[in-house]
């Protein structure tokens, strides 16, 4: 039996998914900066003072910024943030512009002045999928961000959408796990064919836990996940193929 927190879930949803059902013509990029050891804070001063301003001076699109919660290397906490634009050709065009203003030269010569801030840039192109919420930046009360990645088995990355498309999201909104934005790799990347990259976001991680713990249990999701793993002739994923990690927004982010 359904209760009303339910219904109003999967109304919240449903309204949500509405917005998007025309794909999201936009091109994102998702940027992975592993800082300097010790640098993080200098490079998150750079982007809180300058960079931020600047991308948008420059017509990119700040969606968010976020700092993992755990550090598992111990030195390079990475800076993990998405920006949007109108095409790859308008991006191109934007980055040459926001290299050549001065602003930012003068920007980067002064944070650099006691050595360099990042050691290793990261970059996909993404594309929003067509039951992606709308894709838009806001401030929420304080909230952790999951940042998944699955690698879908050989063949199987349509089946993964569908199962994401006809049953994950609702159920993940079903027990309080808010969904934010579903990506797949833009089709000039590599595993392009292979990989599915996704936000939620959650109260607290401790509220996280409990979510997943009850939607893994469920019985609607057990009974999808069953029927379509025996309809693909087995895992939807790769082995080792998910990945998740929890991010906390930065104070500059547009996205909170």
């Amino acid at each position: 039996m359904k209760t009303w927190l339910t219904c109003l879930a999967t109304a919240v949803l449903s309204s949500s998914l509405a917005s998007a059902a025309q794909t999201d013509p936009r091109l994102f990029e998702m940027r992975v900066y592993h800082a300097a050891p010790g640098k993080l804070p200098a490079l998150e001063q750079r982007f809180r003072d300058h960079t931020v301003k600047l991308f948008a001076k420059h017509g990119m699109e700040n969606v968010g910024y976020w700092i993992p919660l755990d550090d598992k290397d111990g030195a390079t906490n990475p800076l993990i943030f998405v920006l949007a634009y109108p095409s790859r050709e308008a991006r191109e065009k934007s980055w040459q512009a926001f290299a050549a203003d001065p602003e930012w030269q003068a920007a980067y010569r002064a944070s650099e002045a006691d050595g360099k801030l990042v050691e290793k840039a990261e970059s996909k192109f993404l594309v929003a999928t067509d039951y992606s919420p709308a894709i838009v930046p806001k401030a929420a009360p304080p909230r952790v961000f999951g940042l998944r990645t699955y690698t879908a088995s050989a063949g199987n990355l349509p089946a993964l959408n569908a199962r994401f498309r006809e049953h994950t999201l609702r159920l993940f909104a079903k027990h309080g796990i808010e969904n934010v934005a579903y990506w797949t790799l833009a089709p000039t990347e590599k595993d392009a064919d292979r990989m599915l990259i996704y936000l939620i976001a959650h109260p607290s991680r401790e509220a996280a836990g409990k979510a997943f713990e009850a939607f893994r249990s469920d019985p609607d999701w057990l009974a999808a996940r069953k029927a379509s793993e025996e309809k693909a002739g087995g895992s939807l994923t790769a082995p080792d193929g998910v990945k998740s990690l929890f991010l906390r927004p930065a104070d500059y982010s547009p996205m909170k």
